[in-house]
């Protein structure tokens, strides 16, 4: 079993990146002859040719183009580890509280890219209606949230400004019958939105379900027994917005808002806003 040096193959890389072995060394704080050394005890192990010396500038043959696909990942792999197991520049915890109804897809994708960049920082996810998040930010409960709201607060920052849909079951028919039958939660702030507009409209509607319980009203929704709403580009995978050609009101728009703590803002804080800039933020 031949097993490969992590040196050798960092050497292989930064003569790559660098362009050239003097600049490599430069980089690696070697002497060029220990650069040299290391790409020749690869090319022994391997018993293949890795650079094409026969020029005034180095070139990777095949086998060593190959075999550097090999070492950017596993280099890669090695600094990730070690930067897991023991970086403790920041550590500690943060508290992060987002709309249950916008938590999809952006959040978990934010949340996996954070760890990779704070492995010992914790993430505390409070996943909630906004008015209930709000009260927890004004409290000191939260140290950064995002909202769903008609404006933005004193302290608070615009993200995104969406459209809110009808959304229902896919192929439904909920949303023709009357009285309209929709479904909501005690809290939502959707919720004196939509039965202003439908009571402006002059459409009749019942509240089929009130609950704080969201998979009930996903239960309800996917059924066909009632209507819902969400922010275009959060929409449920078992949903299909409404296309009611004018039966519906139209909705007003959404901003999505961010809302951070006051005082000091710490790297890991201010690292997490801008991933969630770049994640909802408008294209």
């Amino acid at each position: 079993m031949r097993n490969l040096d992590l040196a050798t193959l960092r050497a292989l890389v930064a003569v790559a990146d660098a362009g050239g072995v003097t600049r490599a060394a430069g980089f690696l704080h070697l002497t060029q002859s220990a650069v040299s050394m290391q790409l020749k005890r690869l090319e022994e192990l391997l018993d293949v040719q890795l650079l094409d010396r026969s020029g005034r500038s180095i070139a990777f043959t095949a086998s060593g183009d190959q075999l550097l696909s090999y070492a950017r990942r596993m280099v890669a792999m090695n600094d990730e580890a070690v930067a897991r197991l023991t970086a403790q520049e920041f550590a500690g915890s943060l508290r992060l509280g987002v709309p249950h109804d916008i938590v999809n897809p952006a959040i978990p994708q934010v949340l996996k890219q954070f760890n990779a960049m704070f492995p010992a920082i914790r993430i505390m996810l409070e996943s909630c209606h906004t008015r209930t998040l709000k009260e927890m930010f004004a409290k000191g409960e939260c140290d950064i949230i995002l909202t769903t709201e008609t404006d933005v607060a004193a302290g608070g920052v615009t993200l995104a400004k969406r459209p809110l849909h009808w959304i229902g079951a896919r192929g439904g028919a909920a949303w023709r019958q009357r009285p309209l039958s929709i479904a909501y939660g005690r809290l939502c702030t959707f919720r004196p939105l939509v039965v202003g507009a439908l009571d402006r409209a002059g459409i009749d509607w019942q509240m089929l379900l009130e609950t704080d319980n969201d998979s009930a009203i996903h239960a309800t929704v996917s059924a066909d027994l009632a209507v819902h709403t969400a922010i275009e580009g959060t929409e449920p995978q078992q949903f299909a917005r409404i296309d009611h050609a004018g039966a519906l009101p139209d909705l007003p728009d959404q901003l999505i808002n961010m809302y951070i703590a006051q005082g000091d803002v710490s790297e890991p804080m201010q690292q997490l806003a801008t991933l969630l800039r770049a994640r909802l933020g408008e294209k």
